[in-house]
């Protein structure tokens, strides 16, 4: 599609300068010229001068390269040898490559992703720029959200980016000091402790180059490109899900939060009247460290007496004293299931509380 851009160009201005003009790739073969005929041949005496910007003159034509980065990656040519061919070369390399830098933002697939994925461009426009692309939008693909704890001079972006090669199918990219996203191309009904292993992969190998902290959320595959955007949004979801209730994970799961993630997605003003109506004012606040240490615990053994004081290391007959003064301070008996729930859920919502999390 490139060439054929170039090609347009070097249509248009064949007008206004006299003279046959091209533009040759990093292989040396005229991709678009002004002279039709000259199309498809090399130039293979070239290549070695494609390294700078610098302007040269070879076999009667002046050659302007051009092109992103350190390598040049295209170079125009002008017949003649004289100065007005070097100003039509400057003229025309300042030109082609000011289009190519707009055409490569407009149809390079990974500012696609990044931008559906952001919500950067309109639910309609969406399929026709897939299709523009030759963008497949028939298969399944999951967004990855690896989080580093801090900066440091590996970068982290080039690590994942090695770990991701095919280009075509897998596309990384930053939004964030802090935040890479991948968008991985993935097989149908991939399960999901498959996509927890990549995901450990990942962070292994971030720690073993990093040595500091890494986080990574996982949306629900999806097919189809506009879906994405809300792989994205639950990958986000996981993260600051886990930072409030499971802090201890560093792999989270959007299909694996369960109730956290409904409590996340409360008004804070109706978790306020829900603890309110669960307990007397300030009798969750009465309760001190080692009291929640033992509910914890409680819940951990599945509300097993004889259990959980075994692994608090304390008598059976202290365990209960321990769960009457909750039942006293709260009017909750923990050693009942519903008291159980209700307590277990009004734990979260205050931890949500405190957390103030962000939202998405």
């Amino acid at each position: 599609m490139a060439n054929r851009l170039f090609q347009g160009i070097i249509h248009q201005m064949r007008e206004s300068i006299d003279r046959v003009i091209g533009i040759i790739d990093d292989t040396s073969h005229v991709v678009a010229c002004s002279d039709l005929s000259k199309l498809d041949s090399s130039r293979e005496y070239l290549a070695l001068d494609l390294g700078d910007n610098r302007t040269f003159v070879r076999d009667g034509c002046t050659y302007k390269p051009f092109g992103s980065g350190q390598h040049c990656d295209y170079a125009v040519f002008v017949e003649g040898t004289d100065e007005m061919a070097a100003r039509y070369a400057g003229i025309l390399a300042v030109a082609v490559s000011g289009i190519k830098q707009y055409y490569d933002e407009k149809y390079d697939r990974g500012n696609f992703i990044k931008n559906v994925m952001l919500d950067n461009i309109l639910p309609g426009d969406v399929y026709i720029k897939a299709r523009e692309l030759h963008f497949n939008t028939d298969v399944s693909r999951v967004v990855f959200l690896v989080r580093i704890a801090s900066s440091t001079g590996v970068s982290a972006f080039d690590v994942i980016q090695n770990l991701f090669p095919d280009r075509q199918k897998d596309f990384v990219f930053s939004i964030s000091e802090n935040d890479i996203v991948i968008v991985k191309e993935i097989k149908p009904g991939i399960e999901s402790k498959d996509l927890e292993k990549l995901a450990r992969s990942i962070v292994d190998t971030l720690v073993g180059e990093y040595r500091t902290g890494v986080s990574v959320g996982i949306g629900t595959a999806v097919i189809g490109v506009k879906d994405l955007a809300r792989s994205f949004k639950e990958a986000q979801i996981s993260l600051e899900v886990g930072k409030v209730f499971d802090n201890e994970k560093n792999i989270i799961r959007f299909d694996n939060l369960g109730i956290a993630r409904l409590i996340y997605q409360l008004p804070t003003t109706l978790c306020d009247m829900f603890l309110s109506e669960v307990f007397v004012k300030g009798s969750i606040e009465s309760l001190d460290k080692e009291t929640l240490f033992t509910i914890q615990k409680f819940f951990e053994n599945n509300l097993n007496v004889s259990e959980t004081s075994r692994k608090l290391f304390v008598h059976r007959n202290t365990l209960v004293y321990r769960l009457e003064k909750i039942k006293k301070l709260t009017g909750l008996d923990l050693r009942e299931f519903d008291h159980a729930i209700v307590f277990k859920v009004a734990l979260m919502v205050k931890k949500y509380l405190t957390s103030n999390p962000v939202k998405y």
